[in-house]
């Protein structure tokens, strides 16, 4: 977690709060001097980050990413409240209960079903937080969680003797969120708009995987082999703030070197 303040006065939508990743990183804009709002489709989530933070730290609201009508009252809300909203971050994973099955075992249904759930809700929210820049002529920073398998084929290796696997919706979405994310920064440009959007790409995360593979894996990086959130919001912090104004439709890798 960082401890300047990078984010020091700024309202930050932090998407998928209430997740393993999306709470550590609201965590980390608090501690950079940043308001959050707190956005998830889970009620008892958000309940629980209320309880920790209180309601003076930090707001909270559902949302739901299929809906460009509960997305842009989402931002409407926090601009009332605030005065602006200067970025966000997703890190939403919907999915339906069939992901993640070996490539062999996946239906078409659900490789469609997955993909829109998925990158059709980062489209709808890029979307909605470029409007919501050009329209209030806002300067606004869009952080979106994309992977290391956005732009690597997996290593296979890592996944032998487990019942793991990577799946090849993941795959095929967050190599298309790193292309969707170029595609909106180069739609933007010249529309008198200081948007900008830009992905972190961590490795794997921590949460209590097999022990075979957590070796196998570590083979693979530097020092630390899989990380913990926390490792990944020094990244997100650094995109938000005016530190990276000039930083436009890159892909941050932070992987301890998994990738290389």
């Amino acid at each position: 977690m960082t401890s300047s303040l990078l984010l020091q006065g700024k309202t930050i939508l932090v998407v998928g709060a209430a997740g393993r990743i999306g709470r550590i990183i609201v965590d980390a804009v608090l501690s950079a001097g940043g308001r959050a709002v707190a956005l998830d489709t889970d009620a008892a989530g958000l309940q629980a980050l209320t309880d920790a933070h209180g309601k003076d730290a930090l707001d909270c609201a559902t949302v739901d990413m299929a809906d460009r009508v509960s997305i842009d009252r989402s931002l409407a809300d926090a601009h009332d409240r605030f005065g602006a909203v200067d970025g966000a971050v997703n890190t939403a994973y919907p999915r339906n209960a069939r992901y993640g099955r070996h490539f062999f075992d996946v239906e078409y249904a659900d490789f469609c079903e997955n993909t829109g759930l998925h990158m059709g809700g980062y489209f709808l929210f890029m979307q909605a937080c470029a409007r919501y820049a050009l329209e209030r002529q806002q300067p606004f920073s869009l952080v979106n969680l994309s992977s290391i398998y956005g732009s690597m084929a997996p290593r296979f290796d890592v996944y032998a003797g487990t019942a793991m696997t990577m799946p090849v919706e993941y795959a095929a979405i967050k190599a298309g969120l790193e292309h969707m994310t170029r595609y909106a920064n180069a739609y933007m440009k010249g529309r008198g708009a200081a948007f900008r959007a830009n992905c972190v790409s961590p490795g794997g995360i921590l949460a209590g995987q097999d022990e075979q593979f957590l070796a196998r894996y570590g083979e693979h990086c530097l020092s630390k082999g899989m990380l913990d959130a926390q490792d990944v919001t020094g990244a997100i912090v650094f995109l938000l703030s005016d530190a990276a104004r000039h930083i436009v439709g890159q892909n941050l890798i932070v992987d301890d070197g998994f990738s290389t």
